[in-house]
């Protein structure tokens, strides 16, 4: 470990390995980062409590969403570079403590509007959480054991995201709805003592001015955009508040790159861009995460609207890839094949595997579970190999004193892919639906609406089957992004690796 990663260390690290405790420290860590993940989709299961007993319209249940997100994805790199400037484990316990009282406001709500507010604030610690994690966890890992550790926090945050519906369809059947998010105190509060205990601080000794106009632009600009990849579905992508939203964000990105380059002092150093390993990382980054964050949306609604199953049986459905991912992240499959194949290599045979999953799943798994199974555990090795190697990527093309902002740069990227997944796969999902629906159900801009509409057997059946090509369409066009992002990565990489000797 560096001078710099080692940096106001309460505990110094030793060598061959990093700190002496940091296997027991990423445990705290992986708890902590469960926490923020599950609470990215456990409030779906809660959709009809909430309408039924806070007389929620459609619109509030949206921001009781979307709250969280919009400001988790809008503060990140705010966020991250936070945390390299007055230190990371500060920044991990105020989160942590911002966590645990927003989750206790919204478990106590009474109203639309008291949970919208609570998951918002439940939000701004989540963007700390988010970065600061993996942050903590380069400092803490020498370059021997970070390929491996930071699989095991990808593992972590792929349990999170697959645990959320089972966690909340358990809680909520034997308790109120307020449950799913009371159940975070606890983790905090022990979360938050670990942290003070056992976490070494660390941060930038270089000790730059904070860039705030920085932090507003990439806030304002990331606010805009997410929103309007969050709206688009719902509102039509050329409403008015879509294009005004997605206009904004893009043109307050655009200034936010232009004062980065002209700063002494850049929250985001835009010379990043001009490493071939960043850029190839970023890319493929996004394409998986476009990939996976549009095929899960499409699988729960092909498990629950194609075979039948109900929303807990298809979240059970859904549980061997995350298994998958967690088994093979745990025992260090990628971490060992990553330095024998490369990261080139070892990104086209993971992304390329996702692909071929995606893809079983499309044409096996039409019918029946069985063949969206082998697409599933195909999936989770695919992302188990792939996904570790892209965020080590990230992480070393960006000095260890910034390892906050790299962390940022990562999450970020992750909420926009997995947004413009759910956004461009759904449109492609729907625009084959209404395309291929029969003429009785013409008009109809959702499944249910179009079984209604349905008067004969044969028409219903044909709804189904228009739903079904629809999904499968989908499904392909994410595999095709998957394996796309996997070559162009593998290509800057490779690139990188020979005009960069001795990396």
């Amino acid at each position: 470990m560096s001078a710099t990663a080692a940096e106001e260390s309460t505990t110094p690290p030793t060598s061959g390995g990093g700190h002496p405790q940091r296997w027991l420290i990423l445990g705290v860590i992986c708890l902590a980062q469960l926490t923020v993940l599950l609470d990215n989709t456990v409030l779906n299961v809660a959709i009809p409590s909430l309408t039924r007993e806070m007389d929620a319209s459609t619109a509030d249940i949206q921001w009781m969403i979307n709250a969280y997100s919009l400001v988790q994805s809008g503060l990140l790199l705010t966020a991250g570079s936070a945390a390299d400037r007055y230190g990371r484990k500060k920044m991990l316990a105020i989160g942590l403590a911002l966590f645990g009282i927003g989750s206790f406001i919204a478990g106590m709500s009474e109203s639309a509007g008291q949970l919208i507010a609570a998951r918002a604030g439940m939000g701004i610690g989540g963007a700390v959480l988010m970065t600061t994690t993996l942050a903590v966890v380069v400092q803490i890992f020498d370059e021997s054991e970070r390929t491996k550790a930071i699989g095991v926090w990808g593992a972590v945050s792929s349990l999170g995201f697959a645990g959320g519906p089972l966690i909340g369809g358990v809680l909520l059947d034997h308790f109120w709805w307020g449950s799913i998010f009371l159940i975070n105190i606890p983790v905090a509060a022990i979360g938050l003592v670990a942290v003070l205990k056992m976490v070494p601080e660390s941060k930038n000794p270089s000790g730059d001015r904070p860039d705030l106009v920085g932090a507003l632009l990439s806030t304002i600009g990331m606010t805009g955009v997410v929103f309007a990849i969050i709206s688009g579905p719902e509102d039509g992508w050329t409403s008015a508040k879509v294009l005004v939203s997605a206009a904004v964000g893009v043109v307050v990105l655009a200034v936010f790159a232009v004062w980065e380059s002209r700063i002494p002092y850049p929250m985001l150093d835009m010379a990043f861009f001009a490493d071939r390993r960043f850029v190839g990382a970023v890319a493929g980054g996004i394409l998986v995460a476009f990939g996976m964050g549009g095929s899960l949306f499409l699988l729960t609604q092909h498990l629950q609207f194609v075979l039948g199953y109900d929303p807990l049986d298809a979240g059970l459905r859904t549980a061997p890839l995350a298994l998958v991912i967690v088994v093979l992240n745990v025992s260090g499959v990628g971490a060992r094949l990553l330095p024998k194949l490369g990261t080139p290599l070892t990104i086209v045979i993971g992304m390329g595997t996702i692909a071929g999953g995606l893809a079983a799943i499309a044409t096996l798994g039409a019918d029946d579970y069985s063949g969206m199974l082998v697409g599933l555990v195909l999936m989770g090795i695919g992302i188990a190999i792939s996904m570790p190697a892209m965020a080590t990527a990230i992480m070393s093309a960006i000095p260890p004193e910034k390892a906050g902002v790299g962390a940022g740069v990562n999450g970020t990227l992750t909420e926009f892919g997995n947004g413009l997944g759910v956004a461009v796969l759904g449109a492609v999902l729907n625009s084959r639906f209404v395309a291929l629906l029969p003429a009785v159900a013409a008009g109809a801009s959702s499944l249910p609406d179009a079984v209604e509409a349905a008067r004969t057997p044969q028409d219903r059946q044909a709804v189904a089957d228009a739903f079904a090509s629809g999904v499968e369409t989908s499904q392909l066009v994410g595999a095709a992004a998957v394996l796309a992002g996997g070559v162009l990565a593998a290509l800057l990489l490779r690139r990188a690796e020979r005009t960069t000797p001795g990396r």
